[in-house]
This record gives structure tokens, sequence and C-alpha cells, in this order.
């Protein structure tokens, strides 16, 4: 019982080791949650929050550094949000999280006038990317990601 109970301590214990922030050489949207509405989105203007799961959270392998088409945007901790600026056409978002090991993905995202939300999210293999032009479950406990 013993040594179970160390395995399970050293395996949290690797898993939540906290991914650095990268600084963001994007200019954030600043807003209060209260002034977001889908309505102020589009155009070019989109939110990029995470949404990652409960399972995430409590381990500390939530967090995302992400880039776009090459150009880091930061790290966003699970729900938090940020607000950007976008020209139209395809990007390329590339975002890395922790869990054992480092986990990185590639997405192609069509930005058009209509993109308004993106959800980005550690899963157990990697992350997932959606364009959901929807805010989240609970959109009132997240918080604006800082500039780290």
């Amino acid at each position: 019982m013993k040594k179970a109970i160390l395995l399970i301590l050293a395996c949290v214990a690797l898993s939540s080791c906290a991914l650095k922030p990268i600084p963001s050489q994007f200019n954030f949207v600043k807003t209060n949650l209260e002034e977001v509405s889908l309505d102020s989105l589009g155009n070019g203007t989109i939110m990029v929050y995470n949404g990652a799961n409960f399972l995430h959270k409590i381990d500390n392998t939530a967090r995302l550094n992400i880039w776009i088409d090459e150009k880091p945007l930061g790290q966003i901790r699970p729900s938090e949000y940020v607000i950007i600026n976008l020209k139209d056409g395809k990007r390329l978002f590339k975002a890395v999280h922790i869990d054992m090991v480092k986990m990185s993905s590639l997405h192609d995202v069509i930005v058009d006038a209509e993109t308004k939300v993106i959800e980005i999210k550690p899963t157990v293999t990697s992350n997932k990317l959606t364009v959901t032009n929807a805010f989240p479950e609970k959109f009132e406990k997240f918080k604006y990601a800082e500039k780290r």
C-alpha cells in the first residue's frame, strides 16, 4: 500500500512541472468580462480561451503556450481568455503543454469575418483546437489572461 501511494505521489510530482510562460508579441484587446459579447467579436477581433477540463486543472498540466504563425501569443492558463486582432486568412496555431512530456500540436485555422471564438485545450495525447464561435459554459468564471 505504501509503495502505491509513493508511486502516485511521484507521478503527480513529475507531471506537475509547470510550463514556463512565453512573452507575447501580440497586443491584447483589454476588456472586462462584462464588456465581452459575441456582437463585439468577429471581423478580425477574436477571443481565444483555454477550455481545459477538470483532470488537467488538478495536476497543473493545463497551461498552454500558444504561437500564431510562429509569433508567440503567450501562455493561457485554464479558464483564461485573451482577445486579439487577426487578419483574415489561413493561420497556423501551435499549442504546447506539459503532461509528463512536452506535447505540441499544430492547427490550421481559417480566419474570416465570421470567426469569433477559438477554444484550445490540452488532451491526454496532444491539444485540441475548435472554432466554436460561442462562449464556454460558465464563462462568468473565466478571467482575462495577463501578459506574463
